[in-house]
């Protein structure tokens, strides 16, 4: 029987009692990536999460970001490989230490927005990346975009990754999703985004927008958890995957 992980931002918000629907959206996913405060979320609020997350059963990463509060880390920065290094390492240490005095385990880390989308394209970002992840512990699992580059350096300085594919992002011809710029960058449709989903794993196989089958590897389903139908969105996902014979599992788990 095939697996595969769903995954779902959290945590990007600020103060605990602003979580909106992160707490039932946990029934429906097996990882959490959870903001370290440089994009999203505050102390407060990764210690909430990570406790929801433990309390449910769900794997926990860190989803470390750009600097960019007001830009909620959806704009390109452009960091020398030092600097990316370090604010990657800073994060995953705060997250860190909130799963540690939870008596948890961290299993993965995340990039998010722009940080993530500019390491799939960009090999020395991607190297930054890896080795910060590396250094702080081998044993996490580098969750990055199905054949990118930061997938590339995961494995290149030897640690065990996830390929990740999007529910409700639309993709071009070389494998990279469609800009948030460009029309049609978003899936709106349910039963298109579960047609996409099931597809991807079942087949390995995407439709891009110029109409050409592309070969993808789905290791990790993103399901973004701040739309106004995301909790009933992650529902309709994971019904659609177990009707097809599709257990939903983290990626430490198997």
């Amino acid at each position: 029987m095939k697996s595969v992980d769903i995954n779902c931002d959290m945590g990007e918000s600020f103060g605990a009692y602003q979580l909106g629907n992160d707490k039932k959206i946990l029934n429906y996913i097996s990882s959490a990536n959870i903001a370290c405060g440089y994009h999203a979320g505050d102390p407060a609020t990764m210690k909430k999460t990570v406790r929801m997350a433990l309390e449910a059963g769900v794997a926990i990463g860190a989803h470390p970001g750009f600097p960019d509060l007001i830009g909620f880390g959806r704009r390109n920065m452009e960091l020398s490989a030092e600097e990316a290094y370090d604010i990657v390492v800073y994060q995953i240490g705060a997250l860190q230490a909130f799963v540690h005095s939870e008596g948890g385990v961290m299993q993965h880390v995340k990039p998010h927005g722009a940080f993530y989308n500019m390491a799939a394209t960009r090999p020395a970002l991607a190297d930054a990346i890896a080795e910060a992840v590396y250094r702080v512990n081998p044993e996490l699992i580098l969750y990055g975009l199905a054949g990118s580059e930061l997938i590339k350096a995961g494995l290149k300085i030897g640690l065990r990754t996830a390929h990740e594919v999007f529910a409700d992002r639309t993709y071009q011809k070389d494998g990279t999703l469609t800009s948030r710029n460009l029309p049609n960058a978003m899936i709106t449709n349910h039963e298109q985004s579960i047609s996409q989903v099931v597809r991807m794993v079942k087949e390995g196989l995407v439709l891009s927008q110029q109409g050409i089958d592309v070969a993808i590897t789905a290791d990790t389903i993103c399901i973004h958890g701040d739309g106004v139908h995301a909790l009933k969105f992650a529902g309709h996902i994971h019904q659609a995957l177990t009707a097809a014979q599709i257990s939903v599992l983290a990626v430490g788990s198997h």
